[in-house]
């Protein structure tokens, strides 16, 4: 075909809406790369005719071969939704459930076979309009009938009922995610002729139950392609509680991604340590690559810059470069961060001690022969991923255009300073790509190790590229453990020497108080006034003590604080009358305050 197959994935993706490429691919080679038969294969017509008037797109033929695919023009309040009927093809019109659903001041039609239940018609309208199932509010379809397993020919709905659909806008009370979160949810699992049954409970999270079903089938994570699954943000972290799994079972279906068939390129490769190209004929596989072909992993058709050249817009270029890698080198590849460098950092070594991550940085130059092999080996490594997602946040840049260099250089020195700019300027093209470890070190963000191309003629093979990988990550761990250790001695330091502080300021009032309170009278004086004081819970003792009568009150209370019981602590209250004692003028004599010749007082914490 006049087409090259990344137009033609291209093209079958906008107009299937298939987002997941190992999917697009399947279909694309099931039909041996013909784009009209795998548009038909995913969107199949009512009838037999591609050319029928509620058709979703208009295809014009030219030479045998598909040039052009312009869809239909739609009033701008109505959209067609027959282009994914759960009716067969060989259903009669009489047996279709016609609908008009309106969401966000929108009709879509709808049609489905009346043998169709109202699960499925959830799941469609799901697809339609990216509502989870389980946050789906539906008016018109029968109230109390409409169960999830009930037909719609049994809801008795007429020609083009009108159903209102909007989505939940309350968050679950307490009780209802208590509940979800002890709810056990059993999942129907259909893998090639095999059916699994298996029982969660609702704190699983989906990745749980993907790493269980490669126990099961041996297929990687990154390899397993699902149909099933309710559209959630952050699917993979999401526990089974907040899905929107359907009750008493949910039932989905997984399969293997298609693998690359191997086949044999003639690709001429620069050395830059010989003055000759050299001509080598390999095969594509899923072995590590060696010293001698670990250079000539390269596309045989030119592909799509990973950057427009001249990017303005940081964060627009990180997404461009994310959309980009993930087409050239497929679904098994990092989850790169969509934004820019200096939120990236607010994302991994800016957060809380525990929800701390390193960033790593991937620097890529498409005039770096170790680019492929790197991106499509190190970074394609099922062991390097689940590192990567565990423990890193990762930021993409391509570094080929001068402008989008010193963008980023430019970006480095506004959030990391200008050392870290000059540690990436100094990288050489033949030693990218690279991968930057940046961590926060004792209230510092900077550059903790570069691993290159250097460390890759070191390793000789990706299994000392993942030995890198984990050694950094362990080391800069260790440091962060180090950092929050130090952090921790400090503020027990600081916290002991305020003890200290306060302690000698509470020992400085002591003595000055002590100072101050007169000498105790012998028994034979004259007027004597004895008191005695009843100390505070879980004291059981007393003090006692003689003062002259015409001691003053002062005097009584700088006793008490001689003893540690301070008046700012303490209310010094007398039986009869009763009354706090320290809200009387201290300057008032003992026998004024009728505490003459003796009388019991008690102390009361304030």
């Amino acid at each position: 075909m006049a087409e090259n197959r990344e137009e033609i994935l291209a093209n079958f993706q906008s107009i299937t809406n298939v987002e997941d490429v190992a999917e697009a691919i399947f279909h694309l080679e099931e039909t041996n790369w013909d784009l009209l038969s795998a548009i038909n294969r995913v969107m199949p017509q009512d009838g037999n005719s591609t050319t029928q008037s509620n058709s979703t797109h208009d295809v014009e033929m030219i030479d045998d071969d598909i040039s052009v695919i312009t869809p239909k023009n739609h009033p701008p309040d109505r959209e067609d939704g027959n282009q994914a009927s759960t009716s067969s093809l060989g259903n009669s019109s009489s047996d279709l459930v016609e609908l008009q659903v309106s969401c966000n001041n929108k009709i879509h039609e709808i049609k489905m076979s009346g043998s169709a239940t109202v699960s499925d018609l959830k799941k469609r309208m799901e697809a339609l309009f990216g509502i989870p199932v389980c946050q789906q509010q539906i008016s018109g379809l029968g109230g109390s009938k409409a169960t999830s397993s009930a037909l719609l020919s049994s809801l008795g709905l007429a020609r083009n009922a009108v159903l209102r659909l909007k989505a939940a806008d309350r968050l679950m009370a307490d009780d209802e995610v208590a509940e979800r979160l002890t709810t056990t949810y059993t999942l129907r699992v259909k893998h090639d002729d095999r059916e699994y049954t298996l029982k969660y409970p609702g704190t699983k999270t989906v990745q749980d139950v993907k790493n269980d079903l490669f126990s099961l089938t041996d297929i990687p994570v990154r390899l397993q392609v699902w149909t099933g699954w309710p559209n959630v943000t952050g699917l993979d972290d999401t526990v089974l509680a907040m899905v929107g799994l359907e009750l008493p079972q949910h039932d989905l279906c997984m399969k293997r991604a298609p693998s690359k068939q191997k086949e044999y390129k003639r690709i001429i490769v620069d050395s830059s340590d010989s003055e000759n190209s050299s001509v080598e004929e390999i095969e594509d596989g899923d072995s590590f690559p060696t010293e001698d072909d670990m250079f000539v992993d390269v596309p045989s058709e030119r592909l799509q810059p990973l950057m427009s050249d001249h990017v303005e817009d940081e964060a627009l270029g990180c997404i461009e470069f994310a959309q980009r890698f993930r087409a050239r080198y497929g679904p098994n590849t990092p989850n790169f961060f969509e934004g820019t460098l200096q939120d990236a950092i607010k994302e991994s070594c800016l957060k809380p001690a525990k929800e701390r991550k390193l960033l790593g940085v991937y620097l890529h130059h498409e005039q770096s022969v170790l680019s492929n092999v790197f991106c499509a080996q190190l970074l394609g490594c099922e062991t390097v991923l689940q590192t990567l997602a565990a423990n890193f946040v990762v930021y993409g840049w391509d570094l080929t255009h001068p402008d989008n260099m010193n963008l980023l250089l430019t970006s480095v020195t506004n959030t990391l300073g200008p050392v870290a700019s000059r540690t990436i300027r100094s990288i050489p093209i033949d030693r990218l790509p690279a991968l930057l470890i940046i961590m926060r070190v004792r209230s510092n963000t900077e550059i903790y190790s570069v691993i290159n191309d250097l460390f890759w003629r070191k390793s000789k093979d990706i299994l000392g590229w993942v030995i890198l990988i984990n050694n950094s990550n362990f080391r800069a761990k260790e440091e962060i453990k180090k950092q929050q250790e130090f952090e921790r001695n400090q503020e027990i330091e600081r916290a002991e020497s305020e003890r200290l502080m306060e302690e000698a300021k509470k020992e400085a009032l002591r003595a000055g108080a002590q100072a101050r309170v007169p000498a105790e009278p012998s028994g034979g004086a004259g007027e004597v006034s004895r008191i005695r004081v009843r100390l505070p819970p879980p004291h059981h003792e007393c003090l006692e003590r003689r003062f002259h009568a015409t001691d003053t009150l002062a005097a009584l209370l700088d006793f008490l604080a001689s003893k540690g019981y301070p008046q700012e602590n303490y209310k010094v209250i007398s039986s009869w009358p009763r009354r706090d004692l320290t809200t009387e003028s201290h300057s008032s004599t003992l026998k004024a305050l009728k505490l003459y010749p003796q009388e019991t007082i008690v102390l009361e914490e304030r």
